[in-house]
């Protein structure tokens, strides 16, 4: 048996994530503390009772997100689960890809939350605001999806940014290139083809002046050999070093998230359980679409960890 830890990205923020956690283990409420002492702010309060709408601010959601998943692991600790002996791999969707590093003693949580505001704030401050879009292509197999995004270009930037699964790709770039890809897709027999609520066009070259942010922040942070391999969201495979994980993280920011690869690469390494650790159900639904034969539990609830680390005791 298996298995790798997986952490979601954005879009899986919600107001009152993690709360219960935190107040059933005071492992988890250390992580909360640890992060609102390390970015100067009680991101906590936000997370807890906070309005959605400045939740889900990129610079806000990103450490936020991660800091419930750490949460969610620093819980699944206290249970007696130790992530080096009870995961063989560790990944993460975008910014999860921070989270996963975190989880596995790569980056300090307090060096991972200062690094997420920042990545926030520069891919927020890339582009500005209605200069750029992203959109989602259902129905479509990624050459497909990529063919779509090369002709809808035209001149300006459009790219296939999340390679998510079989049947969903999200493309990135100049808004109107990236309508144009909306109405070509539905053209080529996308099931459905719909530009989504995000405030700016992440993991495609108009993201380059975030990358440069991005490059400078992360010379400043060490980083140690994760205790598990990384499947790294650009390469969708695993790697250790870590001045290669710091380069993989800058290109990151204009890169493709290949995550439909990344499960696969996973599965043919063996893995036959994903545990989603955090907020939501997301990327358990893409594993599910992805790879049937794996199978998936999601890890953000007191119930949730304590059935998860049972698990571990029965086999």
């Amino acid at each position: 048996m298996s298995r790798a830890f997986v952490f979601p990205g954005q879009g899986a923020q919600v107001i009152g994530m993690g709360a219960d956690l935190a107040a059933s283990y005071p492992a988890a409420r250390a992580v909360f503390d640890e992060v609102d002492e390390a970015l100067g702010q009680k991101l906590s309060a936000l997370i807890w009772e906070g309005a959605q709408d400045e939740l889900t601010l990129t610079e806000n959601a990103q450490p936020a997100l991660m800091a419930t998943s750490i949460a969610a692991l620093r819980a699944l600790e206290a249970e007696g689960v130790n992530l080096a002996t009870a995961a063989s791999h560790v990944a993460g969707h975008s910014l999860g890809e921070y989270s996963a590093l975190a989880a596995a003693g790569a980056i300090s949580v307090a060096d991972t939350a200062r690094l997420l505001r920042i990545r926030g704030q520069a891919m927020q401050q890339a582009v500005p605001v209605g200069v750029g879009a992203m959109a989602a292509l259902l129905g479509l197999d990624f050459e497909t999806a990529r063919a779509v995004a090369q002709e809808a270009a035209q001149g300006e930037v459009c790219q296939a940014a999340n390679d998510n699964d079989p049947a969903q790709v999200v493309v990135s770039g100049h808004k109107s290139a990236v309508e144009r890809a909306v109405e070509l897709a539905k053209a080529r027999g996308a099931k459905r083809a719909m530009l989504l609520p995000v405030s700016a066009p992440f993991h495609c070259a108009l993201m380059a002046p975030a990358a440069d942010v991005m490059a400078k922040a992360l010379s400043a942070v060490t980083i140690h050999a994760p205790a598990v391999p990384l499947v790294a969201n650009v390469r969708a495979q695993a790697v250790t070093d870590p001045a290669e994980i710091r380069a993989l993280l800058v290109e990151q920011v204009t890169g493709s998230v290949r995550w439909r690869e990344s499960v696969q690469y996973m599965e043919v390494q063996g893995v036959t359980e994903i545990w989603e650790i955090g907020a939501g159900k997301a990327l358990s639904g893409m594993v599910r679409r992805i790879a049937r034969d794996l199978s998936c539990r999601t890890i953000g609830t007191p119930d949730e960890v304590t059935a998860a680390a049972a698990s571990l005791t029965e086999k």
